[in-house]
């Protein structure tokens, strides 16, 4: 007789981790939402004007991309166009860069911003505890600047190696922050790192702050997903106070001796995080890092994630488009 498994950990419908070590991350939530967590196929024909492939950045460690290619229009035949690198959310526990949530919005990003966007496979924990969705993080950067000296991808080649921009969503914007970090002491050339935008990132202090308490859950943030999925992601005995996630606090490497790009930093005045996350704003400011805000008026936590928001609510369209316009400037800036 085989024991049955126990679950040890229950969160919100997203994740049950069994007492062998299992991971289980069929969703178990409302059905008519599931869509937004199916995979989308890649297509390397143009639908809407994009195409979609998934390429093998490093055989050795199975590192993997998704690449978004817009359609040149013919006044675009010869311009490089320039490269957002994406780091998908999730609370390090779930997602991956091919659910239907981000393919809406990156197709998106990739048709109206004119840029080609490689979104990155991370490894997820607790099987994979951090850094290892960093490490992903960081390699992927890594290869675009192999690309950058010598092209092996054909749909990189119309990329502007000199203006790539690191985007990620939820804790995906925790990883645009330690890529930048990263990045800065590294010799990189002949790839720049132009800009990073952190968009709603889980940037948390160990007591509750009051926009915790506060704001409104949502499926896609509860006080339940953001305490588990830290303690399931962070390195054993770690607490919030780590530098990935509190990186304006005493553990973390002081901002002002950091060389850090440009950045965008994309809120909702509805979101959990918000208090911890103008607390990073301001911690940037008072070390003299260049830094502007996009604010999201009346929206939670990853609103533009939810297509069926974006869809059916107007008030939700609009801050879509005005979230994705913001981004589209500070591209076109630098």
């Amino acid at each position: 007789m085989v024991p049955d498994k126990k679950i040890v950990e229950d969160v919100s419908g997203w994740l049950r981790l069994y007492d062998d070590g299992s991971v289980d991350r069929t969703w178990t939530g409302p059905p008519e939402v599931k869509f937004m967590v199916d995979s989308v196929p890649p297509h390397e024909q143009y639908i809407d004007g994009v195409a979609t492939r998934d390429v093998l950045a490093d055989p050795n460690s199975g590192l993997r991309v998704r690449i978004y290619l817009p359609e040149k229009t013919p006044e675009e035949e010869a311009a490089k166009l320039p490269l957002l690198l994406h780091f998908h959310g999730g609370g390090f526990c779930i997602s991956e860069a091919d659910w239907f949530m981000y393919y809406a919005i990156y197709t998106r990003f990739a048709r109206q911003a004119r840029a080609i966007v490689v979104s990155v496979y991370l490894r997820k924990a607790p099987e994979h505890r951090l850094p290892a969705a960093a490490d992903d993080a960081f390699s992927a950067l890594l290869w675009l600047s192999s690309q950058a000296k010598s092209c092996t991808e054909p749909w990189l080649e119309g990329a502007d190696f000199n203006r790539v921009f690191l985007i990620g969503d939820s804790s995906g914007g925790n990883l645009v922050q330690e890529t930048a970090v990263r990045a800065g002491k590294e010799d990189l050339r002949p790839l720049r790192v132009a800009g990073a935008i952190p968009i709603q990132p889980g940037f948390v202090r160990p007591e509750r702050s009051r926009s915790e308490m506060e704001q409104p859950e949502t499926p896609f943030l509860t006080l339940e997903m953001l305490d588990k999925f830290i303690a399931l992601a962070l390195p054993v005995g770690s607490t919030k106070e780590h530098p990935m996630t509190c990186p304006m606090g005493p553990a973390a490497p002081p901002l002002e001796e950091l060389k850090l790009p440009p950045m965008l930093l994309c809120l909702a005045d509805k979101d959990k995080l918000l208090e911890t996350e103008m607390e990073f704003y301001e911690a940037m400011k008072k070390a003299n890092k260049e830094i502007e805000i996009v604010m999201s008026c009346g929206m939670s936590h990853i609103f533009y994630l939810n297509k069926i928001a974006v869809d059916s609510d107007p008030a939700t369209a609009a801050q879509t488009e005005a979230f994705l316009a913001g981004v589209i400037e500070f591209i076109r800036k630098h």
